[in-house]
C-alpha cells in the first residue's frame, strides 16, 4: 500500500517524509493554510531523492495555469479538489497521472465516479466550505463501495495514527493520504508524529 504526505510547504518536511518512507508528496496550490508557491515547490522537488512521486493539488484552476505550474515544478501527478469535469481531467492525461478528489457526504457523493476516466479517486470528507485538510473522517463503508468502480482508491479525511489500521483493514485502499493529523501547525509537519504514523502504516498486516 502506498502512502502520500500532503500539504508539504518546505524542504525540511519533504526530506523528513522521504526519509520516513513516504511514497508521494502533495503540494497545495489552491487557497489553503498549506498553500505553497510554485517557486518553492520547484526548489523542493529538485532536491528530492529518486522514485518519490510529486502531486500538485488544485481547485477549479484555469487549465493553462495548471499546465504552467506542473511543467515549471516538474510534477508527476495532478489532484483536482473542485468541480472539475471529466473533460477537464482528461485534458491533462497526455502527460500526468490524474487524481480526482471526491468529498464524501453520502452514497450520492459516489454517483459521478463512473463518468471519470482518471488514474485514481481520492476520497475525502465533505465539510461545508472546506476542500480538504479538515481532519474529519467519513463512513469508510462508502469507500469500499467506491472501489466497485474499478479505479484505485486513495483514502483521506481524518486518517490518524489511532485509526489508520482500522481504515486499512476495512477499505484495503490503494493508498492513504494524511496531512493535518501529522502537523504541529498548518503546513508544518511534526516529524516524530509523521515517523510514527508511517511506521504504523508499514506494520499493518
Amino acid at each position: 500500500m502506498k502512502l502520500k504526505i500532503c500539504g508539504i510547504t518546505n524542504l525540511e518536511d519533504a526530506s523528513a517524509a522521504c526519509s520516513c518512507g513516504a511514497d508521494a508528496l502533495g503540494f497545495v496550490f489552491a487557497k489553503s493554510p498549506r498553500r505553497v508557491s510554485p517557486r518553492i515547490v520547484k526548489t523542493i522537488i529538485k532536491k528530492l531523492p529518486p522514485f518519490i512521486v510529486t502531486v500538485g493539488v488544485f481547485v477549479n484552476e484555469k487549465r493553462g495555469k495548471v499546465r504552467k505550474i506542473a511543467a515549471d515544478c516538474g510534477l508527476d501527478g495532478l489532484q483536482f479538489h473542485g468541480e472539475e469535469t471529466p473533460g477537464y481531467c482528461n485534458y491533462f492525461k497526455d502527460k500526468y497521472k490524474i487524481i480526482k478528489a471526491i468529498r464524501v457526504r453520502s452514497i450520492d457523493s459516489l454517483s459521478d465516479l463512473k463518468k471519470y476516466n482518471v488514474d485514481a479517486f481520492l476520497l475525502d470528507t465533505y465539510v461545508e466550505g472546506k476542500r480538504g485538510g479538515t481532519g474529519v473522517k467519513f463512513n469508510w463503508d462508502l469507500a469500499v463501495k467506491a472501489k466497485r468502480h474499478g479505479k484505485p482508491v486513495i483514502l483521506a479525511g481524518g486518517i490518524r495514527i489511532g485509526n489508520v489500521e482500522d481504515a486499512v483493514k476495512i477499505v484495503h485502499p490503494y493508498a492513504v493520504d494524511v496531512s493535518s493529523a501529522i502537523e504541529k501547525a498548518p503546513g508544518r509537519k511534526d516529524h516524530n508524529l509523521m515517523k510514527a504514523f508511517i511506521g504504523r502504516v508499514r506494520n499493518i498486516n
